[in-house]
């Protein structure tokens, strides 16, 4: 462990605590490197999304009726 890593308790679930373990001796890492690549995936994927959003913002929007219409009428639903 580097001295910029950080400590913090997580508490988790009974299962997930007994999977992260198992996955941890199968793949011979530990639970931090686990529990860290999962964060940093998902903080990827949010900030992809927010990406996207963000080049989307000058699409028109339209209500769940209206998509409804829509897929209606082009023979979708």
């Amino acid at each position: 462990m580097d001295q910029t890593t950080r400590r913090s308790t997580v508490y988790f679930e009974p299962e997930l605590h007994r999977a992260l373990r198992v996955k941890a001796a199968h793949s011979q890492r530990t639970v931090s490197e686990i529990v860290n690549e999962a964060v940093r995936l998902a903080l990827r994927e949010d900030e992809e999304d927010l990406a996207a959003i963000k080049s989307r913002g000058q699409e028109r929007t339209m209500t769940y009726e209206q998509l409804l219409k829509d897929l209606k009428s082009h023979g979708k639903i």
